[in-house]
């Protein structure tokens, strides 16, 4: 079914002229047989899935969860704007429930009412405005799964009533999805990776930041700079890009790759001392005669 939509999308034909023509044609043509035959996680490591990155930081968040012995953990969307990237959120994250046993619940920030006023050249007023991407909430709603909810209002003040509740140690933050625009609605965002109990995370939760990777971008303004901010002002929480990410997927050249970061918890109950001593074997001390 989300293949079937995926290559229905007028956004995912075009990716696919950009990005999948420059990819080797063996794994074009072995696209091809996993859109026909393959599983859950075949089709997500051949970016078969509508918003693969979605996909990819589900089913990271999942295998971690499973892991560390949890049977679920929190999905979290800021920008819904129309819905329907929070709606395939939630069909992504049902399919990685059937897969991998792990429940996602989800949540869904916006304001409801479109975007508020640019407060200054940091929100990149030249690109988005005052009642931009407004939502019709009750057709939303009414699309919605009984395991995701709208967190309607600004996000300066939603964000810490979320935490107050919302994350625990049974159901951790595991994948966070950043679509806000504005340098100041992302930092009240951020907020959101700065409970005092770390154990409300997963060790390594996956990050997604849209509006990153446009030529007008920088670390001045925007989502990169509330990222640097919020490194500079938390010593044991860091927001890096996964650097390596590109050499661990199959396919290559997409854009959503880069756009993929770790939170680093130096804070999470998993930092600690715990294992046996550990030996390396050195083969040429075996070998005859020695």
């Amino acid at each position: 079914m989300l293949v079937k939509k995926f290559l229905h999308q007028p956004s995912a034909r075009n990716r696919m002229v950009r990005e999948r023509l420059t990819e080797p044609l063996h794994l074009n043509l072995a696209s091809l047989l996993v859109a026909v035959f393959g599983g859950v996680r075949s089709r997500i490591a051949f970016d078969l899935v509508q918003r693969p990155h979605y996909a990819y930081g589900l089913l990271e968040a999942a295998d971690q969860a499973r892991k560390a012995g949890l049977s679920a953990f929190t999905a979290v969307e800021f920008g819904v704007a129309a819905g329907e990237g929070l709606i395939n959120m939630c069909r992504v994250a049902q399919l990685i429930t059937a897969e991998t046993g792990v429940a996602v619940q989800v949540a869904g920030f916006d304001s409801g009412e479109g975007m508020p006023p640019a407060q200054d050249f940091r929100d990149h007023p030249e690109q988005f405005g005052l009642g931009d991407f407004p939502m019709d909430r009750a057709r939303l709603e009414n699309k919605l799964p009984a395991n995701c909810r709208l967190v309607l209002g600004d996000v300066s003040k939603t964000v810490p009533e979320f935490l107050k509740s919302n994350l625990t140690p049974e159901r951790p933050l595991g994948f966070a999805a950043f679509d806000l625009d504005y340098y100041t609605s992302t930092k009240h965002a951020l907020r959101l990776l700065s409970d005092a109990d770390a154990a409300n995370y997963l060790f390594l939760p996956v990050l997604y930041f849209d509006d990153i990777v446009l030529p007008q971008y920088s670390d001045w303004a925007g989502e990169s700079l509330a990222i640097n901010e919020f490194n500079a002002e938390h010593e044991l929480r860091k927001i890096q890009q996964f650097r390596f990410l590109r050499s661990r997927r199959l396919l290559k050249n997409a854009r959503w790759i880069d756009q993929i970061f770790i939170l680093h918890l130096f804070d999470h109950p998993e930092v600690r001392e715990t294992h046996a001593q550990r030996r390396m074997q050195n083969v040429y001390l075996n070998e005859m005669g020695s």
